[in-house]
């Protein structure tokens, strides 16, 4: 967010990654995102929302019509990372932006950037090498686009490479660009 012109500070609040079982795979990447704006509402002083913009993402790995989550231990990842190679998926990337309306209360903007991801087949080495060097247990799909698994294993990508790492600056940048500073 630097290189395209804005100054921030890093905040998170404790957001339950939850969401309803029969939501639709699409949705859940934005709900998710948005349940974590609204985590800042409550950090309000005398009910007036805070002059300052807030961004919160959630990504999540969509293989057929199942939502990878993050890992809960190496088997789960290596499970993952096993279906996920020679395959094609879907990266879906939520985003929230809480910022003041025209009168001085919250507004939430909130939109979702896919890319479709096409795997190179992974050898069961490369897998326990990837999950044992790189520990993705906080990676939805048990991989980062930026680590090893993402260097050698995504063949093709349609769509942007910032929405697979988590954060589709394109969209961002479009919805904030108001706001930068180039000085």
């Amino acid at each position: 967010m630097t290189d395209a012109g804005f100054s921030f500070t890093i905040e998170t609040r404790p957001t339950d990654e939850l969401f309803p079982a029969t939501m639709p795979v699409d949705e859940v990447a934005e709900y998710l995102a948005r349940q974590k704006a609204e985590q800042f509402l409550t950090d309000t002083t005398d009910n007036q929302f805070p002059a300052r913009i807030v961004l919160c993402a959630d990504t999540v790995v969509i293989l057929g019509n199942q939502i990878l989550n993050k890992p809960q231990d190496e088997a789960d990842a290596h499970r993952m990372l096993r279906a996920l190679s020679g395959n094609t998926h879907r990266v879906r990337t939520g985003v929230a932006i809480l910022a003041p309306d025209n009168n001085g209360g919250p507004q939430v903007y909130s939109f979702t950037d896919e890319t479709v991801v096409q795997f190179s087949p992974l050898t069961d080495d490369e897998i326990s090498y990837y999950i044992r060097e790189c520990k993705p247990f906080d990676k939805a799909g048990s991989y980062g686009a930026q680590d090893f698994v993402g260097l050698v294993g995504i063949e093709r990508l349609e769509g942007s490479f910032y929405t697979v790492m988590g954060l589709p600056t394109h969209r961002v940048y479009q919805a904030l660009k108001a706001y930068a500073v180039y000085a």
